[in-house]
This record gives structure tokens, C-alpha cells and sequence, in this order.
């Protein structure tokens, strides 16, 4: 390209190779949990919330993501009869929030949501919908959490993206056990 911007290149692995790939294991990831998520405490408290309503649960930790679930069904779809979008993003930021709460001292630090989006992408009309969070990025005073939600055949079906504001004040959360909550 003469007097205009570089052209891009983009390297690719050589597919022509034909020895075996490496029988050797990635690495595990390192956790990122400051407190390990349990998914049966996590679910006992948000019963009587917004989360037991629509019905959303968190059904796996893995050492740098949250997994969750929503059903598809007559709480969280619109009148055309698919998935509420809104419904996607309560899932998001019930495991992003939830992640973010996680990775955090809740006797020094308090993170909330400051900003959501989410791209829908392809319509639920039954089952069950999964969404896997995971950190782009945990700072000192802000995280930003990555929502993939999947339909039961494993098409995508939204992206969503969360950032959560570090507080430096203590959780005013009760701190996440196995016993849930008895009062307000």
C-alpha cells in the first residue's frame, strides 16, 4: 500500500503442519476469589428477591467464572412470546455482581453496579438460558465483568458487559453463608 496506512496482517497457525499437537495440559487458571462463590449459599440469598422471582440460579464455580441459569417461561418472556431482554440482563447482572462481590474483602471493600449493556443476539422461546460471567478486569477501584448467555443448544443469544465501582467501605451486604437471610 503506497502512501496509505499499513495494511493489517493477521497471523494464523500453520495448518499444513502434521505432527501431533502437545499432549501437554494448559495450566489451570489461578482463582480470582477472594471469597469462594457457593452456588446453594448464593441461591438462599436471593431467595425473596428479584433473582427467586424470575427464577435465576447460580449452578457452577469455576476458579475465574460464575455459571447461572434462567428459565425460559411465562415470568420472563414478552408479549411476542421469546425472551424478555431485560430478563437476559437481570441474569447478567445477578453473576456479574455477584462475581464481583466475590473477588473483593467484604470487611474493607463494597462493589455496585455503575453501568450495563447487553447485544441481543438470537431469541429463547423455551428452557432454559445459561450465562457464563467472567472478569475483564478486577482493579483496585472499579471491575468489568463479560456475561456470554446461551440458549439450551448452545447458541448465543446475548453479550453482555458490566462495570462495578470498587467502594472502599465495608459490604453492607450480610456476608454470603450457607444460611440465608431472616429478615431485612
Amino acid at each position: 500500500m503506497a502512501g496509505g496506512a499499513p495494511a493489517l496482517l493477521l497471523s494464523c497457525p500453520d495448518m499444513t503442519s502434521t505432527s501431533a499437537p502437545s499432549s501437554t495440559p494448559a495450566p489451570a487458571p489461578a482463582s480470582i476469589w477472594f471469597t469462594p462463590p457457593d452456588p446453594v449459599a448464593l441461591n438462599a440469598r436471593g431467595r425473596g428477591t428479584a433473582n427467586e422471582h424470575v427464577g435465576v440460579e447460580v449452578v457452577e464455580v469455576g476458579p475465574d467464572y460464575l455459571k447461572g441459569r434462567l428459565p425460559v417461561d411465562g415470568r420472563t418472556r414478552q408479549p411476542a412470546g421469546v425472551l424478555h431482554g431485560g430478563m437476559s440482563v437481570v441474569l447478567a447482572e445477578t453473576l456479574a455482581s455477584w462475581g464481583a462481590a466475590c473477588t473483593v474483602d467484604p470487611q474493607r471493600f463494597h462493589c455496585v453496579g455503575q453501568e450495563i449493556n447487553a447485544n441481543h443476539v438470537r431469541a429463547a422461546q423455551r428452557g432454559w438460558v445459561y450465562g457464563t460471567a467472567r472478569p475483564l478486569h478486577i482493579g483496585r477501584t472499579s471491575q468489568i465483568w463479560e456475561v456470554h448467555i446461551h440458549d439450551e443448544a448452545g447458541r448465543l443469544v446475548c453479550v453482555s458487559r458490566m462495570t462495578a465501582a470498587v467502594l472502599a467501605t465495608a459490604s453492607r451486604y450480610q456476608q454470603v453463608s450457607a444460611t440465608p437471610s431472616t429478615g431485612d
